[in-house]
């Protein structure tokens, strides 16, 4: 991840003991191809334009495959990227920072579905 941490940040990754979840996170970060699965939806990705600034690609896609791996609804992930810090520092958001609703979560994955994409992140992963 390569955005600059907040005092709250720092302070969380100097805690003594790393959850399960943290370290669950940590390989995944590790594991998958995050370059690649971009490539795959940015032609599909909104561009920012006069209106709201869209969520970075990157963290929206880390926040689909958290949905996906811990199997929470929409509201769900919202909620969790509130009340759990490393799941908003994986998907690349400040502790501090504006957190994408579960709206945005929403039509995230109906960009996904309706591109078709679900198929070819999974053919990238599994490769």
């Amino acid at each position: 991840m390569d955005h600059q941490l907040s005092f709250a940040d720092s302070e969380f990754n100097n805690k003594r003991r790393q959850t399960r979840k943290e370290k669950f996170l940590g390989r995944m970060e590790k594991l998958i191809p995050w370059q690649r699965l971009e490539s795959v939806i940015e032609p599909h990705y909104p561009k920012a334009s006069n209106g709201r600034k869209p969520y970075p690609l990157p963290t929206m896609l880390r926040i689909h495959c958290m949905q996906q791996w811990y199997s929470m609804s929409d509201p769900a992930m919202e909620d969790a990227l509130y009340e759990i810090a490393s799941m908003r520092l994986f998907a690349g958001l400040s502790l501090d920072g504006a957190i994408p609703d579960h709206t945005t979560i929403m039509n995230f994955r109906h960009l996904l579905e309706r591109h078709g994409l679900a198929r070819q992140i999974f053919n990238v992963v599994s490769t």
